[in-house]
Protein backbone atom coordinates (compact mmCIF):
# COMPACT_ATOMS: atom_id res chain seq x y z
CA UNK A 1 0.00 0.00 0.00
CA UNK A 2 1.33 3.36 -1.07
CA UNK A 3 2.01 6.52 1.42
CA UNK A 4 -1.44 7.86 -0.02
CA UNK A 5 -3.40 5.39 -0.04
CA UNK A 6 -1.85 4.49 3.27
CA UNK A 7 -3.14 8.29 4.13
CA UNK A 8 -6.52 7.82 2.31
CA UNK A 9 -7.29 4.46 4.67
CA UNK A 10 -6.64 5.99 7.89
CA UNK A 11 -8.68 9.20 7.22
CA UNK A 12 -11.82 7.14 6.24
CA UNK A 13 -11.29 5.01 9.11
CA UNK A 14 -10.96 7.72 11.23
CA UNK A 15 -14.51 8.66 10.27
CA UNK A 16 -15.91 5.76 10.37
CA UNK A 17 -16.10 4.65 6.56
CA UNK A 18 -14.10 1.68 6.41
CA UNK A 19 -12.61 -1.14 9.18
CA UNK A 20 -16.04 -1.36 10.84
CA UNK A 21 -18.07 -4.94 10.40
CA UNK A 22 -21.47 -2.84 10.53
CA UNK A 23 -23.81 -4.02 7.63
CA UNK A 24 -24.01 -1.43 5.15
CA UNK A 25 -27.49 -0.89 5.81
CA UNK A 26 -26.65 0.44 9.02
CA UNK A 27 -24.35 3.07 8.28
CA UNK A 28 -25.98 6.52 9.41
CA UNK A 29 -25.10 9.87 7.77
CA UNK A 30 -22.97 8.34 5.23
CA UNK A 31 -24.78 9.49 1.69
CA UNK A 32 -24.01 6.59 -1.15
CA UNK A 33 -24.36 7.79 -5.13
CA UNK A 34 -25.25 5.17 -7.82
CA UNK A 35 -22.65 5.36 -9.96
CA UNK A 36 -23.57 1.65 -12.13
CA UNK A 37 -26.77 -0.40 -12.10
CA UNK A 38 -28.55 -2.87 -14.11
CA UNK A 39 -32.22 -3.80 -13.36
CA UNK A 40 -32.78 -7.19 -12.00
CA UNK A 41 -35.11 -9.80 -14.29
CA UNK A 42 -36.39 -12.90 -13.59
CA UNK A 43 -34.36 -16.07 -15.06
CA UNK A 44 -36.18 -17.48 -18.47
CA UNK A 45 -35.25 -19.81 -20.98
CA UNK A 46 -37.67 -18.54 -23.61
CA UNK A 47 -34.94 -15.96 -25.22
CA UNK A 48 -32.31 -18.96 -25.48
CA UNK A 49 -30.09 -21.34 -23.52
CA UNK A 50 -29.17 -19.41 -20.33
CA UNK A 51 -26.98 -19.08 -17.30
CA UNK A 52 -29.35 -17.96 -15.51
CA UNK A 53 -32.17 -20.51 -15.47
CA UNK A 54 -29.94 -23.58 -13.72
CA UNK A 55 -27.92 -21.46 -11.73
CA UNK A 56 -24.08 -21.79 -10.45
CA UNK A 57 -22.36 -24.97 -7.93
CA UNK A 58 -18.86 -24.78 -6.98
CA UNK A 59 -18.45 -21.83 -10.13
CA UNK A 60 -17.04 -18.15 -10.30
CA UNK A 61 -18.43 -15.73 -11.59
CA UNK A 62 -16.76 -12.59 -12.98
CA UNK A 63 -18.91 -9.50 -14.26
CA UNK A 64 -16.98 -6.40 -15.57
CA UNK A 65 -18.89 -3.11 -15.76
CA UNK A 66 -18.08 0.50 -16.38
CA UNK A 67 -18.54 3.00 -13.56
CA UNK A 68 -19.74 6.48 -14.35
CA UNK A 69 -18.47 8.87 -11.47
CA UNK A 70 -15.58 8.30 -9.05
CA UNK A 71 -15.10 7.63 -5.31
CA UNK A 72 -12.23 6.35 -3.21
CA UNK A 73 -14.47 4.00 -1.49
CA UNK A 74 -17.40 1.66 -2.95
CA UNK A 75 -19.91 -0.67 -1.95
CA UNK A 76 -21.89 -3.86 -4.09
CA UNK A 77 -25.92 -4.30 -4.23
CA UNK A 78 -26.96 -8.11 -5.29
CA UNK A 79 -30.59 -9.00 -6.21
CA UNK A 80 -32.23 -12.06 -5.18
CA UNK A 81 -35.29 -10.55 -6.51
CA UNK A 82 -36.82 -12.88 -8.49
CA UNK A 83 -35.25 -15.85 -6.20
CA UNK A 84 -38.02 -18.38 -4.27
CA UNK A 85 -35.48 -19.22 -1.46
CA UNK A 86 -32.43 -16.91 0.30
CA UNK A 87 -29.20 -16.90 -1.96
CA UNK A 88 -25.70 -17.62 -0.62
CA UNK A 89 -22.40 -16.47 -2.02
CA UNK A 90 -19.34 -18.22 -0.46
CA UNK A 91 -17.74 -15.02 -1.00
CA UNK A 92 -17.26 -11.94 -3.31
CA UNK A 93 -14.59 -9.93 -4.76
CA UNK A 94 -14.40 -6.29 -6.25
CA UNK A 95 -11.15 -5.10 -8.59
CA UNK A 96 -10.30 -3.13 -11.12
CA UNK A 97 -10.48 -4.59 -14.44
CA UNK A 98 -7.61 -4.48 -16.64
CA UNK A 99 -8.80 -6.57 -19.72
CA UNK A 100 -11.31 -9.56 -20.11
CA UNK A 101 -11.54 -11.52 -17.50
CA UNK A 102 -8.43 -10.58 -15.87
CA UNK A 103 -7.64 -8.02 -13.01
CA UNK A 104 -5.83 -6.10 -10.23
CA UNK A 105 -6.19 -4.83 -6.62
CA UNK A 106 -8.33 -7.43 -5.50
CA UNK A 107 -10.61 -6.77 -2.64
CA UNK A 108 -12.12 -9.11 -0.34
CA UNK A 109 -16.20 -7.75 0.21
CA UNK A 110 -17.27 -8.49 3.40
CA UNK A 111 -21.32 -8.01 4.93
CA UNK A 112 -21.48 -7.13 8.19
CA UNK A 113 -17.97 -8.21 8.78
CA UNK A 114 -18.65 -12.04 7.02
CA UNK A 115 -17.17 -13.00 4.01
CA UNK A 116 -20.00 -15.05 3.38
CA UNK A 117 -23.62 -13.46 2.32
CA UNK A 118 -27.10 -14.30 2.75
CA UNK A 119 -29.55 -12.42 0.76
CA UNK A 120 -33.10 -13.01 1.86
CA UNK A 121 -35.77 -14.48 -1.36
CA UNK A 122 -37.29 -10.95 -2.96
CA UNK A 123 -34.78 -8.67 -1.66
CA UNK A 124 -31.31 -7.13 -2.35
CA UNK A 125 -28.36 -6.93 -0.22
CA UNK A 126 -25.49 -4.31 -0.16
CA UNK A 127 -21.57 -5.18 0.60
CA UNK A 128 -19.65 -3.49 3.51
CA UNK A 129 -17.90 -0.58 2.47
CA UNK A 130 -14.11 -1.30 1.09
CA UNK A 131 -11.61 1.13 -0.12
CA UNK A 132 -11.34 1.06 -3.25
CA UNK A 133 -10.56 3.79 -4.82
CA UNK A 134 -12.37 4.15 -8.80
CA UNK A 135 -11.34 6.49 -11.45
CA UNK A 136 -14.89 7.94 -13.15
CA UNK A 137 -15.24 6.11 -16.27
CA UNK A 138 -13.25 3.60 -14.78
CA UNK A 139 -14.07 -0.42 -14.93
CA UNK A 140 -14.38 -2.59 -12.13
CA UNK A 141 -14.78 -6.20 -12.04
CA UNK A 142 -17.24 -7.96 -9.62
CA UNK A 143 -16.25 -11.52 -8.95
CA UNK A 144 -19.13 -14.30 -7.22
CA UNK A 145 -18.27 -17.81 -5.69
CA UNK A 146 -20.72 -20.35 -5.33
CA UNK A 147 -19.57 -23.74 -3.48
CA UNK A 148 -23.78 -24.75 -3.26
CA UNK A 149 -26.36 -24.71 -5.74
CA UNK A 150 -27.42 -20.97 -5.92
CA UNK A 151 -30.41 -21.75 -7.58
CA UNK A 152 -31.72 -19.87 -10.66
CA UNK A 153 -30.35 -16.37 -10.95
CA UNK A 154 -31.45 -13.19 -11.05
CA UNK A 155 -29.93 -11.04 -12.99
CA UNK A 156 -29.96 -9.01 -16.38
CA UNK A 157 -30.23 -10.82 -19.53
CA UNK A 158 -29.00 -8.58 -22.40
CA UNK A 159 -26.17 -6.74 -21.07
CA UNK A 160 -24.19 -6.46 -24.35
CA UNK A 161 -21.45 -6.62 -22.24
CA UNK A 162 -19.28 -9.78 -21.44
CA UNK A 163 -19.53 -11.99 -18.30
CA UNK A 164 -16.98 -14.99 -17.28
CA UNK A 165 -17.08 -18.39 -15.75
CA UNK A 166 -14.81 -20.58 -14.29
CA UNK A 167 -15.15 -23.64 -12.15
CA UNK A 168 -13.72 -23.95 -8.62
CA UNK A 169 -13.25 -21.26 -6.63
CA UNK A 170 -11.41 -18.05 -8.44
CA UNK A 171 -13.09 -14.90 -7.04
CA UNK A 172 -9.03 -13.84 -5.83
CA UNK A 173 -7.60 -14.85 -9.07
CA UNK A 174 -6.05 -12.31 -11.22
CA UNK A 175 -5.46 -14.28 -14.28
CA UNK A 176 -8.21 -14.64 -16.80
CA UNK A 177 -6.91 -18.25 -17.34
CA UNK A 178 -9.85 -20.01 -15.62
CA UNK A 179 -12.60 -18.08 -16.47
CA UNK A 180 -13.18 -19.99 -20.38
CA UNK A 181 -16.65 -19.87 -20.17
CA UNK A 182 -18.33 -16.37 -21.34
CA UNK A 183 -21.87 -15.19 -21.89
CA UNK A 184 -23.58 -11.73 -22.17
CA UNK A 185 -25.81 -10.99 -19.40
CA UNK A 186 -25.52 -10.22 -15.51
CA UNK A 187 -26.18 -12.60 -12.29
CA UNK A 188 -27.10 -11.06 -9.14
CA UNK A 189 -25.13 -7.93 -9.98
CA UNK A 190 -27.45 -4.83 -9.66
CA UNK A 191 -25.58 -2.00 -8.49
CA UNK A 192 -22.01 -0.44 -7.74
CA UNK A 193 -22.10 2.84 -5.44
CA UNK A 194 -19.64 4.86 -3.90
CA UNK A 195 -19.56 6.94 -1.07
CA UNK A 196 -20.70 10.97 -2.11
CA UNK A 197 -17.88 13.23 0.01
CA UNK A 198 -19.90 16.11 0.13
CA UNK A 199 -23.19 14.85 -1.00
CA UNK A 200 -24.19 16.31 -3.55
CA UNK A 201 -27.38 14.54 -4.84
CA UNK A 202 -26.36 14.07 -8.20
CA UNK A 203 -27.36 10.39 -9.48
CA UNK A 204 -29.54 10.44 -13.42
CA UNK A 205 -31.59 7.37 -14.35
CA UNK A 206 -32.07 6.31 -17.68
CA UNK A 207 -35.32 4.53 -17.13
CA UNK A 208 -36.68 2.61 -20.08
CA UNK A 209 -36.45 -0.42 -22.48
CA UNK A 210 -33.88 -2.02 -24.90
CA UNK A 211 -33.21 1.48 -26.57
CA UNK A 212 -32.05 2.94 -23.08
CA UNK A 213 -30.33 -0.95 -22.12
CA UNK A 214 -28.45 -0.33 -25.41
CA UNK A 215 -29.36 -3.09 -27.22
CA UNK A 216 -27.36 -3.67 -30.59
CA UNK A 217 -24.46 -1.51 -29.25
CA UNK A 218 -20.78 -2.68 -29.62
CA UNK A 219 -20.35 -5.61 -27.07
CA UNK A 220 -18.25 -3.91 -24.55
CA UNK A 221 -17.73 -1.36 -25.92
CA UNK A 222 -19.85 0.89 -23.29
CA UNK A 223 -21.79 2.76 -26.06
CA UNK A 224 -25.30 2.80 -25.18
CA UNK A 225 -26.86 6.24 -24.58
CA UNK A 226 -26.68 6.17 -20.53
CA UNK A 227 -22.99 5.54 -20.97
CA UNK A 228 -22.16 8.86 -23.66
CA UNK A 229 -24.64 10.39 -21.58
CA UNK A 230 -21.87 9.47 -18.34
CA UNK A 231 -19.33 10.27 -21.06
CA UNK A 232 -20.64 14.12 -21.53
CA UNK A 233 -20.78 14.52 -17.67
CA UNK A 234 -16.76 13.60 -17.25
CA UNK A 235 -17.92 12.19 -13.91
CA UNK A 236 -19.68 15.11 -12.57
CA UNK A 237 -22.80 13.11 -11.63
CA UNK A 238 -23.63 9.35 -12.11
CA UNK A 239 -25.77 7.18 -14.55
CA UNK A 240 -27.62 3.98 -13.84
CA UNK A 241 -29.51 2.70 -16.15
CA UNK A 242 -32.59 1.18 -15.76
CA UNK A 243 -33.61 -0.28 -19.28
CA UNK A 244 -34.66 -3.84 -19.90
CA UNK A 245 -35.42 -5.15 -23.71
CA UNK A 246 -38.84 -5.51 -24.73
CA UNK A 247 -40.13 -3.89 -21.29
CA UNK A 248 -43.37 -1.83 -21.76
CA UNK A 249 -44.81 0.99 -19.95
CA UNK A 250 -48.27 -1.00 -19.27
CA UNK A 251 -47.70 -4.62 -19.58
CA UNK A 252 -45.49 -6.91 -17.93
CA UNK A 253 -44.19 -10.11 -19.51
CA UNK A 254 -42.32 -13.49 -18.88
CA UNK A 255 -39.23 -12.40 -20.43
CA UNK A 256 -38.92 -8.19 -20.17
CA UNK A 257 -39.62 -7.78 -16.78
CA UNK A 258 -42.38 -5.99 -14.53
CA UNK A 259 -44.64 -3.36 -16.15
CA UNK A 260 -42.65 0.03 -16.25
CA UNK A 261 -45.18 1.67 -14.21
CA UNK A 262 -44.60 -1.12 -11.19
CA UNK A 263 -40.98 -0.82 -11.28
CA UNK A 264 -40.24 2.54 -11.38
CA UNK A 265 -40.33 2.90 -7.82
CA UNK A 266 -37.81 0.38 -7.61
CA UNK A 267 -35.50 0.97 -10.06
CA UNK A 268 -35.40 5.21 -10.20
CA UNK A 269 -36.51 6.29 -7.05
CA UNK A 270 -34.76 3.80 -4.78
CA UNK A 271 -31.53 4.93 -6.18
CA UNK A 272 -29.07 5.99 -3.93
CA UNK A 273 -28.94 9.84 -4.56
CA UNK A 274 -31.31 9.90 -7.70
CA UNK A 275 -31.62 13.82 -8.72
CA UNK A 276 -32.85 13.21 -12.05
CA UNK A 277 -34.63 10.56 -14.08
CA UNK A 278 -35.22 10.59 -18.07
CA UNK A 279 -37.99 8.44 -19.37
CA UNK A 280 -38.58 6.78 -22.29
CA UNK A 281 -40.98 3.86 -23.23
CA UNK A 282 -43.92 3.06 -24.99
CA UNK A 283 -42.56 1.73 -28.51
CA UNK A 284 -43.36 -2.30 -27.21
CA UNK A 285 -46.67 -0.85 -25.88
CA UNK A 286 -47.26 0.36 -29.23
CA UNK A 287 -46.01 -2.87 -31.03
CA UNK A 288 -46.85 -5.59 -28.92
CA UNK A 289 -50.61 -5.93 -30.59
CA UNK A 290 -49.11 -6.67 -33.98
CA UNK A 291 -46.86 -8.83 -32.72
CA UNK A 292 -47.49 -11.12 -30.41
CA UNK A 293 -46.27 -13.93 -28.66
CA UNK A 294 -44.83 -16.23 -25.41
CA UNK A 295 -42.62 -12.99 -24.46
CA UNK A 296 -45.45 -10.13 -25.82
CA UNK A 297 -48.36 -11.80 -24.12
CA UNK A 298 -51.60 -10.59 -26.50
CA UNK A 299 -53.49 -7.71 -25.29
CA UNK A 300 -55.73 -5.32 -26.90
CA UNK A 301 -53.99 -2.43 -28.19
CA UNK A 302 -52.98 0.53 -26.65
CA UNK A 303 -54.08 3.99 -27.30
CA UNK A 304 -51.83 7.59 -26.78
CA UNK A 305 -54.21 8.02 -24.01
CA UNK A 306 -53.38 4.80 -22.23
CA UNK A 307 -49.45 5.90 -22.69
CA UNK A 308 -50.50 9.38 -21.26
CA UNK A 309 -52.22 7.77 -18.30
CA UNK A 310 -48.90 5.68 -17.82
CA UNK A 311 -46.69 8.79 -18.17
CA UNK A 312 -48.58 10.84 -15.55
CA UNK A 313 -47.92 8.12 -12.96
CA UNK A 314 -44.32 8.01 -13.01
CA UNK A 315 -44.92 11.80 -13.09
CA UNK A 316 -46.71 11.54 -10.36
CA UNK A 317 -44.06 9.04 -8.69
CA UNK A 318 -41.14 11.65 -9.20
CA UNK A 319 -42.59 14.31 -7.86
CA UNK A 320 -43.68 12.66 -4.42
CA UNK A 321 -40.00 11.96 -3.97
CA UNK A 322 -39.28 14.98 -5.05
CA UNK A 323 -36.99 13.65 -8.26
CA UNK A 324 -36.59 15.98 -11.24
CA UNK A 325 -38.55 13.77 -14.30
CA UNK A 326 -37.32 14.48 -18.04
CA UNK A 327 -39.57 13.00 -20.91
CA UNK A 328 -38.22 11.63 -23.90
CA UNK A 329 -39.95 11.38 -27.11
CA UNK A 330 -40.54 7.89 -28.82
CA UNK A 331 -38.01 7.37 -31.31
CA UNK A 332 -39.69 6.11 -35.01
CA UNK A 333 -39.80 2.80 -36.37
CA UNK A 334 -41.05 2.75 -39.45
CA UNK A 335 -40.17 -0.85 -41.14
CA UNK A 336 -39.89 -2.14 -37.82
CA UNK A 337 -41.04 -5.91 -37.24
CA UNK A 338 -44.20 -4.64 -35.45
CA UNK A 339 -44.61 -0.98 -37.40
CA UNK A 340 -48.41 -0.51 -38.05
CA UNK A 341 -49.59 2.67 -39.52
CA UNK A 342 -51.89 2.57 -36.80
CA UNK A 343 -49.62 2.13 -34.22
CA UNK A 344 -47.63 5.42 -35.78
CA UNK A 345 -50.35 7.32 -34.82
CA UNK A 346 -50.32 6.68 -31.31
CA UNK A 347 -46.48 7.46 -31.79
CA UNK A 348 -47.50 10.95 -33.19
CA UNK A 349 -50.00 11.64 -30.17
CA UNK A 350 -47.77 10.67 -27.57
CA UNK A 351 -44.79 12.40 -28.62
CA UNK A 352 -46.70 15.29 -29.19
CA UNK A 353 -47.84 15.52 -25.51
CA UNK A 354 -44.46 14.65 -24.30
CA UNK A 355 -43.62 17.96 -26.14
CA UNK A 356 -46.44 20.19 -25.24
CA UNK A 357 -48.13 19.38 -22.13
CA UNK A 358 -45.91 20.80 -20.18
CA UNK A 359 -46.46 18.11 -17.78
CA UNK A 360 -42.47 16.71 -17.74
CA UNK A 361 -40.22 19.15 -16.29
CA UNK A 362 -38.32 19.16 -19.55
CA UNK A 363 -38.38 17.15 -22.40
CA UNK A 364 -35.41 15.31 -24.45
CA UNK A 365 -36.75 15.46 -28.48
CA UNK A 366 -35.63 11.65 -29.39
CA UNK A 367 -37.75 11.50 -32.21
CA UNK A 368 -36.60 14.35 -33.85
CA UNK A 369 -32.41 13.83 -33.32
CA UNK A 370 -32.87 10.27 -34.94
CA UNK A 371 -35.64 10.62 -37.72
CA UNK A 372 -34.63 10.49 -41.53
CA UNK A 373 -35.01 13.91 -43.04
CA UNK A 374 -36.32 11.99 -46.06
CA UNK A 375 -39.22 10.16 -43.94
CA UNK A 376 -39.78 11.24 -40.28
CA UNK A 377 -41.29 7.98 -39.87
CA UNK A 378 -38.29 5.76 -40.03
CA UNK A 379 -34.66 6.09 -38.34
CA UNK A 380 -32.13 7.94 -40.16
CA UNK A 381 -30.09 5.27 -42.06
CA UNK A 382 -26.94 6.47 -40.29
CA UNK A 383 -28.13 5.64 -37.20
CA UNK A 384 -29.84 2.58 -38.17
CA UNK A 385 -28.21 -0.62 -36.33
CA UNK A 386 -30.38 -2.71 -39.39
CA UNK A 387 -33.86 -3.54 -37.80
CA UNK A 388 -35.19 -0.23 -38.66
CA UNK A 389 -35.91 -0.09 -34.25
CA UNK A 390 -32.68 -0.10 -32.50
CA UNK A 391 -30.48 2.78 -32.95
CA UNK A 392 -26.16 1.88 -33.97
CA UNK A 393 -22.98 3.39 -31.87
CA UNK A 394 -23.56 6.58 -34.24
CA UNK A 395 -27.62 6.61 -33.24
CA UNK A 396 -26.33 6.58 -29.48
CA UNK A 397 -24.16 8.66 -29.69
CA UNK A 398 -26.66 11.50 -31.16
CA UNK A 399 -29.54 10.87 -28.26
CA UNK A 400 -27.08 11.24 -25.51
CA UNK A 401 -25.74 14.54 -27.36
CA UNK A 402 -29.18 15.50 -27.75
CA UNK A 403 -29.82 15.51 -23.62
CA UNK A 404 -29.47 19.50 -22.22
CA UNK A 405 -27.24 18.70 -19.13
CA UNK A 406 -29.04 21.77 -17.65
CA UNK A 407 -31.85 19.55 -17.36
CA UNK A 408 -30.34 17.42 -15.62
Amino acid sequence: MGESMGKLVLFLALLGLVGAAAPATAQPGRVWSATWGASPQAPTDLLGPSWAVGGFENQTVRQVVRVSRGGAVARVRFSNLAGTAPLRITGATVARSTGGAAVASVRQLTFGGRTEAVVPAGRDLASDPVVLPVEPLGKVAVTLYFAGKSGPATGHGFANATSYRASGDHRADPSATAFTDTSQSWYYLSGVEVLDLPPRRNTVVAFGDSITEGAYSTVDGDNRYPDQLAERGRGRFGVVNAGIGGNRLLSGSPCFGEPGVDRFARDVLAQPDVRTVVVLEGVNDIGASAWANECFPAGRPVTAADLIAGHRKLIAAARAKGVRIVGATVLPFKGAMYFTEEGEAVRDALNTWIRTSGEYDAVVDFDRVTADPADPDALRPAYDCGDRLHPNDAGYQAMADAVDLSAL
